[in-house]
């Protein structure tokens, strides 16, 4: 029993150092301002959205293994989105049916950016444009450059050790990059 509860908080433990990796790379500068996602509330939860996507994306290559540790990065970023909305002063009876949609609307994310990475360049970039700039136009090659940063940190992920992901351990290594202007 004390080993369940023990691997249950180190679980628990690599998710916070996963999600908190995320967030980190999420709030880079280079996606506001040379990408174009808006910073604002939504473009923000979508930047994180994205890399905690590519996290959870690794993990699901061995669900039998890592499937609580991906339970757990969901549970603590949901957590993290509710004490936000909480610190920013939404009323504690509309932040669980706000968290509830910011859930039910990452999993359709998963979804459209597992169909866009299963297809070509276009869906992908349909999914990403739809999700990162929503109202707002991509600079030219924005939505291009988000699709080549998207590919790169999912190949670079896969390079990584499972046991280090399982340790807490990530690295969101790829660099975004718009493409050079020619002329």
């Amino acid at each position: 029993m004390l080993k369940r509860l023990r691997d249950r908080k180190g679980t628990r433990a690599s998710a916070a150092s996963l999600y908190a990796t995320a967030v980190e790379r999420a709030r880079s500068a280079e996606f506001y301002t040379a990408g174009g996602v808006p910073d604002t509330l939504d473009g923000r939860f979508e930047l994180i959205a994205l890399h905690a996507f590519f996290v959870l994306r690794r993990l699901q290559q061995d669900p039998g293994r890592t499937g609580d540790l991906a339970q757990s990065l969901f549970d603590a970023m949901f957590d993290d989105m509710d004490r936000c909305l909480r610190e920013m002063g939404a009323g504690d009876l509309g932040v669980g049916r706000r968290v509830k949609f910011m859930a039910s609307s990452f999993l359709g994310r998963i979804k459209a950016y597992e169909e866009g990475l299963d297809g070509d360049d276009r869906a992908l970039r349909a999914a990403l444009g739809r999700n990162l700039y929503g109202t707002v136009d991509a600079p030219a090659g924005g939505a291009t450059a988000m699709v080549r940063y998207t590919r790169d940190q999912i190949a670079a992920l896969q390079a990584q050790p499972l046991d280090d992901l399982m340790r807490g351990r990530v690295r969101l290594e790829a660099r975004f990059a718009l493409p050079a202007r020619s002329g």
